[in-house]
């Protein structure tokens, strides 16, 4: 390609644009079924239109249009066809080609951002005062034994309250649920309540250790049960899991983890009652083995139920008491069209439920677009990026470039997201934050909502990440940079 003819640039432009059209159609045609919202119907044809054109390298185009000055196509995901008409259009007057350069409406640049916030509001709720970014706070049991705190957490900053309905009951759910709501409206803040579903996820249950070690190491065997352990001389260290059917699903030489990675390691055997875990990599100090830790087995294709027993007997009370529910561990569209199915037995004849669809899997990674169009064609819908599980299952390098792919999505989708696990984790935990952990809250700005874990300095955190996401707003908006004049130079001759 002539980065000095700009017609060919124009015709390969248009090739492009041409491809993207028709490939997008054939998507359509595929999502149509899933289609029951009018107005998501614009944004899912700019999802395909932004699923069809990221088939395409598109480095070449990129480089040969920058020293035309014409839009590099890097920020296009809200507006795929607005921008690339733009480009065509400019070409045509560049290249003095004969036809009438065929313009983009204003309104149309416009269009996919005024639908991010209306979908981001349906689910989210309304934007807080000085900031864009909503921070979502999970709750612990003190929230339903002193209204005071969660009012302190409400004037502090939090948009949103997180229920984890893999803790407590429903007596002490109804009490948090009552403090939060008497406190947003003595206040006159918005404040809406999120409970989570806990899915299958698989933990470690009854725990067996030696008296003599208190961590496990590279190179220990962990026994993997089936039923309880037991006194055994071969494995020192030995855990039940929550789900022990799960196991017979996984084979010799499947990678294992426990505790958000921190205990790494290979099945090394497949026996009768359990599987035989060696560990290959634990922090240097070693990692103690404990009980209600999750246990995940990446590259291993796990065929489970999303809605557990437990989760429809909570569903009852979520569907009743909640503005949002939590999805885990989605995988494929029939998971959401359980769930969506499950919503309307108890809540006929009411506006669809907001869900939120959390992201863990590599599965879910790939079929994010079937999701998003299955979840928002009939329901207010955001995608909430749960970096714990998924930087285990699709590996901890592939962790920055796979959640800036599901932003990327998300937007071309209008689509709102949740940056959750360990934000500012450090501060929440032990009132001492890290410089990396500052960085991650500044990248978390390009997301609708920003969750933060509970902890005993939770009030220090939310006013950090208030102070953060408020500078961030002043300089990015998403992926693009925003030109505030800098005071940091201005005396400089």
């Amino acid at each position: 390609m002539q980065v000095d003819d700009p017609k060919e640039l124009l015709r390969e432009l248009t090739r492009i644009r041409d491809m993207v059209i028709a490939d997008a159609a054939e998507l359509m045609h595929r999502w149509e079924p899933m289609l029951h919202r009018d107005d998501f119907r614009a944004s899912a044809e700019n999802l395909a239109h932004y699923v069809a054109l990221r088939r395409i390298d598109l480095r070449p185009v990129q480089a040969a249009l920058a020293p035309w000055g014409v839009a590099s196509l890097g920020r296009c995901e809200a507006r795929v066809m607005p921008t690339l008409n733009a480009i065509i259009a400019n070409l045509q007057m560049i290249s003095h080609a004969n036809n009438e350069p065929l313009r983009p409406r204003r309104e149309d640049f416009r269009l996919g951002e005024d639908l991010l916030h209306l979908h981001s509001e349906a689910v989210l709720g309304p934007r807080p005062a000085g900031r864009e970014t909503r921070i979502l706070v999970t709750l612990s049991s003190r929230a339903a034994e002193d209204p005071a705190h969660v009012e302190n957490l409400v004037l502090t900053g939090m948009n949103c309250a997180r229920i984890n309905c893999a803790h407590d009951d429903a007596k002490v759910w109804a009490a948090m649920i009552s403090n939060v709501r008497a406190a947003a409206r003595a206040n006159g803040r918005n404040c809406l309540v999120l409970m989570d579903l806990a899915g299958p996820k698989i933990r470690t249950r009854y725990v067996m250790t030696p008296p003599d070690r208190k961590t496990v190491s590279a190179g220990d065997r962990i026994f993997l049960t089936f039923g309880k352990p037991a006194e055994n001389a071969e494995f020192a260290f030995q855990t039940s899991c929550t789900m022990p059917s799960v196991m017979n699903q996984v084979s010799a030489g499947a990678a294992a983890s426990i505790k958000d990675g921190l205990i790494q390691g290979v099945i090394d055997e497949v026996r009768a009652d359990g599987l035989v875990m060696r560990v290959a990599r634990t922090p240097p100090e070693g990692q103690p083995l404990q009980k209600e830790k999750g246990i995940n087995f990446p590259g291993t294709a796990l065929r489970l139920s999303p809605l557990t027993p437990d989760d429809l007997t909570n569903l009852d009370f979520v569907s009743e008491h909640a503005d949002i529910v939590s999805y885990s561990f989605v995988q494929e569209p029939k998971d959401i069209a359980l769930l969506q199915s499950e919503l309307v037995k108890r809540r006929p004849n009411r506006p669809p439920m907001p869900i939120v669809a959390k992201i863990e899997t590599q599965l879910a990674f790939d079929n994010l677009p079937d999701l998003i169009v299955q979840a928002a064609g009939a329901n207010p819908f955001a995608v909430m990026i749960a970096r714990g599980d998924l930087a285990v299952e699709v590996g901890y390098e592939r962790l920055s470039e796979v959640q800036e792919e599901i932003l990327w999505l998300c937007e071309a989708a209008h689509v709102p997201v949740i940056w959750a696990t360990q934000v500012l984790e450090s501060l929440v935990k032990r009132g001492m934050p890290s410089r990396g952990e500052f960085t991650d809250a500044a990248m978390a700005q390009r997301a609708e909502c920003v969750m933060l874990n509970k902890g005993p300095f939770i009030h220090e955190g939310i006013v950090v990440l208030d102070n953060v996401l408020r500078r961030m707003e002043s300089h990015k908006h998403k992926r693009s940079t925003q030109l505030r004049p800098l005071k940091a130079w201005a005396d400089v001759h």
